[in-house]
Parts: structure tokens; sequence; C-alpha cells
């Protein structure tokens, strides 16, 4: 009865056999990837790749921290790592040939293992020792590469939870329309003798079968897409280089496991609630609603609707009040959108037809073409009104598609634009010169310079439960320095800066002006520090200052400069080039540094983006290939009353325009609140900037859902009228 039942209905399934492939094969592919980004890829080494030993300098931090009752030592990398050991290095040339390449954080050895590892732990220094593949972690670029791979591995959970969460919702919303169709004939079971649970079971086995067969075509997909999906990300230049991953098909291994196991979940999950709701519904009511969208939304679901609402929106202003600055992080602005057009799209049967009022075509006085468009008009309204769990059922998909749209691309735009104008914010320098080791500058007539350095101080929190890394600049002259920078200071004084102390944000968990932490720096030393002065938290880039004695060894990559009155900008730019790096103007060096939308950024967002419309379009052709034969009856009537062909396909056209143009206002309403929030969490923070609203990448999902359904709507009205014996 099953496969019986799937094959007269293949096309009421294709939709969501495909969003479930699909899903699958995307959870899969980006599982692998994640599985090489975490440490399944080893990267052949280059510096020394002619030594079977490293020795590496002391590059990292050992901390103990509280886990529970227990001690634990967790481990943090450097910001300057030490150089080996002269001592140390006299014993390694005692025991083999030794090689020094690319500075002196470490150096190749050629020597049993085992005495090298002696030697090491006989001198006290940190040092550590490198074999086989982990002495890459030496070569040039490796730092960079393990962000690249962070930055690989955030993109990956976001779109696997992106795609999960789109399969998932159009799977559920495709089998729930299904079993709306389908209610005359659940009736006539029914009345026939089946019992709830038999329907229950045999719309659970469909799904059930369909669910096995798209997971295991998806595992398939997954595993020939998997290899093209680390070649874009390389590309892209979001992935390093050497980025590679495992090709073929394994199913014992983790990422096709998952990925099969959460397409199945998924399927099951998805027709749970529809499968429940047509059990409920006996033979009379069913016969008697089959031709008419009443009941539409059951109390289960307003219930789920109105608490998935009240949740987002609770949670919304929950994190405005206690933690602005979370609205910012990608994690946030990620999945919010998610919960709250969860609950649109839930409550969407209750809005259609309030939505659809707002479209209005005015009826002209005169016949004539107008008068005709208008009438087609008013039946395009009154049907998608009337047809509530159609036009709902079309609008969900786009409803999803623009509100990912506006509030991903709005939140990244909105986030980055106020990170650019609070750094514009926070700088009085006319010039500023940038290079990795700057050469030190004497002083230029008629400008005060300011040089600083990157670095990075540790900070045990939550009681020594934690160690937190925290970014800095270490500063030459906090005199200077203060003159050529306006940071956000709410307390204390900047000028105040010195060998003993510290200014810190309020980010910090000890941020009193006066009270001293404690904290490992940038080499490793341990520092109590007084606090001097304290910065509002802003968007999270206003980091920590101390002065470059507390930060031994880290090379000078950034000068501030200020002209004076009168000060020849074109004679300073020339003696500023003596430091051997790039002298810019600080609007330009602002551009540079704080885009709007980092490349790789944006690359994202676009591959997210195209997953979401291709979910839509799968999604709208389901549904209205669904429709287009239980419109039968209807578009007969039409006929009857004088409708052509032409007109037919033009309601049919109207229909799911309107339909999209709902999911659209229903979307933007999404929006508005995500960005809104995002709006009142930079007020509160004090950052300024502006609202970034995405219109053109909203409005290019409208379009192409529009195109879309237009063209599913409209080729199965000629089949569907012949089939009604018009």
């Amino acid at each position: 009865m099953i496969f019986a039942s799937l094959r007269s209905r293949w096309a009421g399934f294709l939709g969501a056999f495909v969003a479930i492939a699909l899903g699958v094969a995307l959870t899969a592919a980006m599982g692998v990837g994640l599985a090489a980004s975490t440490g399944g890829v080893e990267r052949e080494p280059r510096r020394f790749a002619g030594s079977p030993v490293v020795v590496a300098g002391r590059d990292a931090l050992s901390v103990p921290v509280r886990r529970g009752p227990r001690t634990e030592h967790v481990e943090e990398r450097l910001a300057h790592p030490h150089p080996v050991d002269r001592e140390l290095l006299a014993d390694l040339r005692r025991l083999g040939p030794v090689r020094v390449s690319g500075g002196p954080d470490a150096v190749g050895v050629r020597a049993p293992v085992g005495a090298v590892r002696a030697a090491v732990a006989a001198s006290r220094t940190g040092a550590r020792v490198l074999t086989g593949a982990d002495r890459a972690r030496v070569d040039p670029g490796a730092e960079r590469d393990g962000r690249a791979l962070v930055a690989v591995n955030a993109f990956l959970g976001t779109a696997g939870g992106v795609a999960v969460f789109v399969s998932a919702f159009v799977t559920a919303s495709t089998c729930a329309f299904v079993v709306a169709l389908r209610r005359r004939e659940l009736g006539l079971l029914r009345a026939a003798g089946a019992s709830r649970g038999q329907l229950r079971r045999w719309l659970l086995g469909e799904a059930l079968v369909v669910g096995a067969l798209a997971a295991a075509t998806g595992c398939g997909l997954g595993a020939w897409g998997a290899p093209h999906l680390a070649r874009a990300l390389v590309d892209a230049e979001v992935a390093p280089p050497w980025f590679t991953v495992a090709e073929g098909l394994r199913w014992t291994w983790w990422p096709y496991q998952l990925a099969f196991w959460t397409g199945l979940l998924v399927a099951l999950a998805g027709a749970w609630s529809a499968a429940r709701r047509a059990a409920r519904v006996s033979p009379v009511e069913a016969l008697r609603e089959a031709s008419l969208d009443t009941g539409v939304m059951p109390p289960g679901r307003r219930a789920a609707g109105a608490a998935l609402l009240a949740g987002a929106l609770g949670l919304l202003l929950w994190t405005l009040w206690s933690d602005p600055s979370d609205l910012l992080k990608r994690k946030t602005y990620t999945t919010q959108p998610m919960i709250l057009a969860t609950a649109v799209a839930a409550l969407a049967p209750l809005l259609v037809r309030h939505v659809v009022a707002l479209f209005r075509w005015p009826s002209p006085a005169r016949p004539g073409r107008a008068r005709r468009a208008a009438v087609l008009a008013r039946i395009v309204r009154a049907n998608c009104g009337a047809g509530v769990r159609r036009t709902a059922a079309v609008a969900a998909p786009v409803l999803v598609t623009v509100a990912l749209a506006g509030c991903l691309f709005g939140s990244a735009g909105t986030v980055g634009a106020a990170k650019a104008a609070q750094a514009r914010q926070r700088t009085a320098a006319d010039l500023v010169v940038t290079g990795a080791g700057l050469r030190p500058v004497g002083p230029v007539a008629g400008a005060t310079l300011a040089a600083s350095a990157a670095t990075a101080v540790f900070v045990p929190e939550d009681d020594g439960s934690a160690v937190v890394r925290a970014e800095a600049r270490a500063v030459a002259d906090p005199a200077a320095f203060a003159a050529v920078s306006r940071l956000p200071v709410v307390a204390g004084d900047v000028r105040d800066l010195d060998d003993r102390s510290i200014v810190v944000d309020e980010e910090w968990q000890r941020h009193r002006v006066g009270e001293r932490v404690s904290v490992w720096l940038g080499d490793g030393r341990r520092a109590r520090l007084r606090i001097v002065a304290v910065l509002a938290r802003g968007t999270g880039d206003n980091g920590a200052y101390v002065t470059a004695a507390n930060a031994v060894g880290a090379p000078v990559d950034r000068l501030d400069v200020r002209l004076g009155a009168g000060a020849d900008r074109a004679a300073v730019a020339r003696a500023l080039r003596a430091s051997g790096g790039a002298v810019r103007p600080v609007d330009d060096w602002l551009a540079a540094t704080y885009p709007r939308m980092r490349e790789q950024t944006r690359l994202g967002l676009l591959m997210l983006l195209a997953l979401c419309l291709t979910y839509a379009a799968i999604s709208l052709v389901s549904t209205l290939l669904m429709t287009a034969p239980v419109r039968a009856p209807e578009l007969r009537s039409l006929r009857l009353a004088g409708a052509t062909a032409g007109q037919l396909r033009l309601v049919a056209a109207g229909e799911a325009v309107l339909s999209v143009a709902v999911g659209a206002v229903l979307g933007l309403a999404v929006t508005a609140i995500g960005l809104g929030g995002l709006a009142v969490a930079l007020a509160r923070l004090s950052v300024p900037g502006h609202v970034v609203v995405p219109w053109s990448a909203m409005g290019l999902c409208a379009g192409v859902c529009g195109v879309v359904a237009v063209v599913a709507g409209a080729w199965r009205v000629p089949r569907a009228h012949r089939a009604s014996g018009g």
C-alpha cells in the first residue's frame, strides 16, 4: 500500500525527496570538510622538510584551570614565541647536525628523537620537540593557515546548520500540505474502517521510505561533492591552498552516518505532526472540509507558533538588556532569524488573509483591457485569500529565504559598517604607516608619531576556571599615543599608562580603575598590572593596551601620525618612508583594514543564499505541481464562466506572484525585527553607524522565487484544464 501510494503520488513527494537528498548531501560534504579541517589533513612540512626532528622554542603557555573538583592544564599559543635557548642549541649540536632556517624560534636536528627529547627536558626551557607532520607547525604562515581553518570550521558549521534547518522546514511544509490535499482520501479510509493508528503508520511509512532513499542518495552526492566543495573554498581563499578532503564514500565514517540519520530523522519529524493531524480528523469533517480551507490552524499549531514567536522576541529583548554585544556575533544573527521565520511560518495561515488584503487593484470606470485586468486581479486576490493553505505553502519558503537573506547580509553589513565607524571615531591620526617590523623613525618636524605593536594578554576569569586570550596593542609612548587617538574612555586616563599598568575595556571581568589584575603577557611572563583606564565595550574591537616593556619581542607594525598645524604632508610622508612601511592616509587605511564586509564573508553568504534559493525553488515547484490537479474543478468553473486559456494562465501566474509577495512581506517583517534589534544593540553600546538593509539580496530572492513560481504554476494549467474536461 505504501509503495503503491508513492508511485501514484510521486509529484507530491518529489519536493521532500529532493530537499532531504540535498540536505543530506550538504551535511555529508560539510562533515567531511569539518573532519579535514579539525585534523584529518596533514600538511607536509616545508621549512624543515629535510630534518627528522625539529626543536621549537617555548611557544605555548600552560595554565592550570579548575574543571569541577579537578585541575587541568590548558595550553594557549604565545603571541611572541621564545627563541631556542643558546645552551640547548649547543647541546643539540653535540647530538648531530643542526639546521637554522627562517629565524631563531626553531631549529632542525638530525639526531635520534630520544636523545633530543632528553636534552630538551634537561634544559627546562619549555622548548618542544616536533616530529612527523607536527614539524609543519613552525612553517611560515602556519598561524595564518590555522586562522583560515577556524574560518573554514565556522563557515561549514553555519552552512550545515542552515542546510539542516531549511531541509527540515521544506520537508515539514511539504508533508503538511500533502496531508491537507489528501483529506478526502483519508476521510474515505476512515469511513472504510481504517483506525487512526493505521493512518499514522501509513503516512510515517511513506516518510520512512522517502527519507531512507533520499538520505542514501544524498550520501552518494555528498561523497561526490566534498572534493568540489574543498576546491571551491580554496579558490575563494577561505581555506589555505593545501586544504583537501578525503575522497570516496565510507559508510562507517561519522560524516556519512551523521548525514544519513539526520536526513531520516528530518523526514520522520516532518511527517509526524502531519500524520497526527490527519489521524485526528473524523470522516465527516474530512469530507465536509475537503473543498474549503477552514480550520487551517489547529490549536497545537497555534500554540507552537505563538510559543516560538514569544520565545524569539523574549530572547531578543533579554539579550538587548543583558548583553547587547552578543547580537553582533555571527552565531546569534544566524540562528535568531531561523527561530523568527519558523514562528511566522507556523502562524502564516492566520496572517495570509491580512497580508493579501494589503494588495489592492484599482477598478477603472471604463470597460477595456484595464477593466478586464482588474477583474482578473480581484479573482487572483479572492483565490489567494480563500486558498489559505495553498497560499501559505507557497509563501513559506519565500518567507524563509527573504528573511535569511535580509538578516544575514544586513547583520554582516551593519556590524562591518559599525566597526569601521568605531575605528574612525577612535583615531585622530592623519597618516598611518603599516608593515612587519618597521624600522625606528626619529622625530619628524610638524608631526606626532605613536608606534605600537600587536600583542596579547591572557586573563584568568570565572575564578580560575577559564583563561581568555585578549588581543592588545603595545605602545612605546602613552602620551604620544593619547595625542593621536580618541579612545572611548569611560573611566581613568590613557596617559597614566606605564610599565606596571594596563588599559582594559568593559568586557573584562574586572574593569574598575585602580583594581589590579593578574595576567600572562604575550611572551608568557606573569604580571600583576593596575587598571588605569577603562574603554567602552563597543563592537568588541577596542581591546587592551600595555607598554612596549610588557611586550618584549613584539615588532612594531604600525605608526599613527598626527600632523600639526601648517605641517607639510608630503614632507612628513617622505620622512616616514624611512621606516620601510606603507604610508597611507587614515581613510585609505581604514577602508582596507575595516571593510564593510570582507570578501570571504561575502562569498560565504552568497553560497548560503544560493543554498536557500535552491531549497525555495524545490519547495515552490513541488507545491505548485501538487496543487495543479486539485484545482481542476476551479479551472473548469472559470472556463465555464467565459475565461480563455490565456486568462487561466494569467490567473495562475497572478496567484503565484501574489503568494510570493505575501512571503516576501512576511520575510521583510522578520528582517525588520532582526535588524531593528541590532540597531538597538548598537545604540546601547554607543557605537556609531547605521543599519545596512540588503535590498538587492532580498529583491533577488523575491524575484527568483517569483519567476520559479510563475513558471511552475502556469505550466500545469493547460494539463489541469484538460484533465478537468474543459
